[in-house]
């Protein structure tokens, strides 16, 4: 998914396959895919054997133009989106009033993981478009070999999850709605055991190195036994949005193990793969736990308090999520009593000390400063964004996005499937949100070391601790 963004410069592993183009960074570029150039007709000069002779002709090979190609796309879009959708409304409306909700929460815990990675991808491609068109270096920041992934090749894979993930939810539902329960209980398995084979194929396609990197460096993330990166801790703050991603992921297959793909079984509260499992919660904070643990592992690296402190922030999501489990092991007037208002207490203080830190730290954006700084902008100012509104409006829905983003850390909250679905999605944005701004905080200290360091004025040793810190800084 982010196999192709973060790896260093002097290493391998994220260099394309030998069977995909290579693409360098380069920000006065224009994107050109699949070859295609702006026009509508390509004369193209081709030799012609006559007679043993070589007779030079021009002729004009009509090739399609790319708006031609981008229009013919979103029409297939939409065309098979309507069809998967009519399929999937009429098999629906075959099944009983009193089956049709549990089949359908059912089949929203198998597809939503991979529709919101899919989302996920999608927006990620959208940053590094942007980060292009706007001249931020993000290879640079990154560390990045010559050879990373694109936007436009991060848009391909996005556009195949697109399309094969609702292909093979219509199918699934199609396929229960005729009573053929074998053969759409085999579809989301199909789905998984693709997207895992995928994702360790061992041969040189689909961009090999750039999924070897993704899988070492999630590696790295839940064993961080060498100094974090920049990239590692990036890639880890990103799947601190995706815990509802992981738990449904857990729970499909947990169900597929124990054979209980289209059945009701599930749906028992002492079920191995019910709601109640004491595994949902375990799962949910595992995100927060590797980026806790990336914490400790750079005060014992650098020494800095700082990452203390940001370590504090990702263990105040532990309570919140661990006492909306009790709701299912205590008794009712127990938890309406005294566990519910613990679990609204750290609920709060989790989202204001998340949104605290990613306006302080991640964002370098306390006190609205660098926002007036429109008025009187320092020589080294450089907001990315141009526009004050921008600022305040991602601080706004950032508050308001930290707060909602609870109701899914909640175990006891996840009855409404849609809600969820809608919650776990905004969460996402918020992240896309994130992105740009603490991709552009480093960007902007990273011209800042720049400007200083040709001053000369730095002695070597502070160098090399301005390094360390600007480069590190969790």
């Amino acid at each position: 998914m982010f196999g192709g963004v973060v790896a260093p410069a002097n290493s391998p592993h994220l260099r394309k396959s030998l069977s995909s183009k290579a693409v360098a960074f380069d920000h006065e570029e224009y994107d050109v895919e699949n070859g295609a150039e702006d026009g509508l007709l390509h004369p193209v000069e081709i030799n012609h054997s006559r007679s043993g002779g070589t007779t030079p002709m021009s002729v004009a090979a009509i090739m399609p133009s790319p708006v031609l190609l981008w229009r013919f796309k979103v029409l297939f879009f939409l065309i098979w989106g309507i069809i998967c959708c009519k399929i999937g409304w009429d098999s629906v409306m075959r099944m009983s009033a009193d089956k049709r909700d549990l089949f359908l929460y059912e089949a929203f815990l198998y597809f939503n993981p991979l529709l919101l990675s899919a989302l996920m991808v999608w927006l990620w491609g959208i940053n590094l478009w942007f980060f292009a068109q706007a001249g931020v270096n993000y290879a640079k920041i990154f560390d990045l070999d010559q050879n990373h992934l694109t936007h436009s090749e991060i848009w391909k894979c996005a556009k195949w999850m697109t399309i094969i993930v609702p292909t093979s939810l219509t199918a699934y539902i199609y396929l229960y709605s005729q009573g053929e329960v074998l053969y759409a209980a085999s579809q989301p398995v199909l789905l998984y055991a693709a997207v895992v084979m995928v994702l360790i194929f061992p041969f040189d396609i689909f961009y090999l190195s750039s999924r070897y990197y993704f899988l070492s460096t999630l590696g790295r993330i839940v064993f961080p036994l060498q100094a974090i990166s920049f990239s590692d801790f990036f890639l880890a703050d990103i799947l601190t949005s995706m815990p509802k991603v992981f738990s449904d992921l857990e729970r499909s297959a947990c169900r597929m193990v124990h054979r209980q793909v289209a059945t009701i079984a599930w749906l028992e509260a002492d079920s191995v793969c019910g709601s109640h499992s004491v595994a949902i919660p375990l799962v949910l904070v595992s995100p927060y736990l590797f980026r806790l643990n990336q914490c400790l592992r750079q005060y014992k690296d650098t020494g800095e308090k700082t990452t203390l402190l940001n370590a504090l922030k990702y263990s105040t999501a532990v309570p919140v999520i661990f006492l909306s489990a009790l709701k299912y092991h205590v008794l009712a007037d127990r938890w309406t009593n005294f566990y519910r208002p613990l679990w609204l207490l750290s609920s709060v203080v989790n989202s204001l000390y998340s949104f605290y830190w990613d306006v302080s730290r991640d964002w370098d954006l306390s006190g609205f400063t660098r926002i007036f700084k429109f008025i009187k902008p320092h020589p080294l100012s450089n907001l990315l964004h141009g526009r004050r509104w921008v600022y305040f409006w991602v601080i706004g829905s950032n508050l308001v996005l930290r707060c909602t983003w609870t109701y899914k850390l909640s175990a006891h909250l996840r009855h409404n499937y849609l809600t969820v679905f809608i919650i776990a999605a905004l969460e996402i944005f918020r992240r896309f949100q994130w992105i740009f701004f603490r991709v552009e905080n480093e960007w902007n200290k990273m011209n800042s070391k720049s400007h200083i360091l040709s001053i000369g004025d730095i002695p070597n040793e502070e160098e090399k601790l301005i390094h360390s810190s600007n480069n590190h800084n969790v």
